[in-house]
């Protein structure tokens, strides 16, 4: 099994804020994140897919076709957005990193499988330099 791993990197604004608190309560969990005027990351996202080479490429996926489909799927939804407002996907959802992953990992598999054999293993996401999640679809 070969691993293979795409990085990308996108602008975005949120807020942690959960509408069923108050907003001291949100204050309290969340504090300066559940800012009223958002507050911003920039986010790294590395994407790695696992698989067989291809005999005759040798590719496991072709990385030009995987940088597109995390550019169309993901990058275009969420470069320069607020994640809560502008997001199609995040809609009603909270903001966090743990949730947007997750959402991440779904669209990227619906969009990959019919291209590929090769599979999702990982996904990476950095909001800072030093707080970062990753998720493997379980």
């Amino acid at each position: 099994m070969v691993y293979i791993s795409r990085k990308e990197h996108f602008n975005a604004a949120h807020r942690l804020f959960n509408p069923n608190w108050s907003e001291e309560r949100n204050k309290e969990v969340f504090g300066p994140c559940a800012n009223h005027n958002w507050h911003g990351h920039n986010f790294e996202l590395i994407v790695t897919v696992k698989g067989e080479p291809d005999p005759d490429t040798g590719f496991v996926i072709d990385l030009k076709v995987l940088g597109d489909v995390i550019k169309r799927e993901i990058i275009e939804q969420l470069d320069h957005k607020n994640i809560n407002l502008d997001v199609p996907f995040m809609q009603g959802k909270m903001a966090s990193c743990e949730i947007l992953v997750i959402e991440i990992w779904r669209l990227l598999d619906q969009a990959l499988s019919p291209l590929t054999e090769a599979r999702l293993h990982q996904i990476r996401l950095y909001e800072t330099e030093r707080n970062f999640v990753d998720y493997y679809g379980e």
